[in-house]
């Protein structure tokens, strides 16, 4: 008799099952939330070195392909295919001249795009307290700046300026009566 082999083993609480995933969410449900919403985090923060490192490259000089830029990156690290630096190319506004890739032209060079600021409060941001015209925002761990920046960008009248650690944002309305209405604009996004 031949003995069954599994194509996916998975051990939970002493029982082994083979065949399919079996995960059950009960009061870890947090815990496994907060892993999956750190992994993005991390995905996205490997998104922005990634891209980092292509506005260098092209600092240097223009690069005549993908091809180029591709080997580039795999010097510094970066093991990249086709489809994602087409992404990247795009999201950075890079232009293609007779010279090959470079950087675009006015506005100082090219920004690392955040995405909007309704999907980072949504998958970050965990509590927001009011103090006068004050807001204190709580957010998953070493997920502060990237939300705080997104607010800074959303030219909203509301926002006079915000502060952020690892954890906590602080944002500075011009009173009270504008941070609740902040506060109530925040809580809309987080659903």
């Amino acid at each position: 008799m031949r003995r069954k082999r599994p194509c996916h083993t998975i051990r939970y609480s002493g029982e082994q099952r083979y065949g399919a995933f079996r995960l059950t969410f009960g009061a870890r449900s947090v815990r496994y939330k907060i892993f999956i919403q750190r992994y993005e985090y991390l995905f996205m923060m490997n998104k922005t070195l990634r891209q980092r490192a292509v506005l260098d490259v092209l600092k240097h000089g223009s690069i005549a392909s993908q091809e180029d830029l591709q080997r580039h990156l795999r010097r510094r690290g970066f093991k990249v295919g086709q489809a994602t630096l087409s992404r990247d190319i795009r999201d950075l506004n890079l232009s293609k001249t007779a010279h090959g890739y470079s950087l675009p032209q006015g506005d100082g060079g090219a920004g690392i795009a955040l995405p909007p600021v309704s999907r980072l409060v949504r998958e970050f941001v965990l509590d927001i307290r009011s103090a006068q015209n004050l807001l204190v925002i709580k957010t998953i761990v070493g997920s502060a700046q990237p939300v705080a920046a997104a607010l800074d960008e959303t030219d909203w009248s509301e926002v006079v300026g915000t502060i952020a650690g690892d954890d906590t944002i602080l944002i500075v309305c011009p009173d009270k009566d504008e941070a609740r209405k902040l506060a109530g604009r925040i809580e809309e996004m987080l659903g």
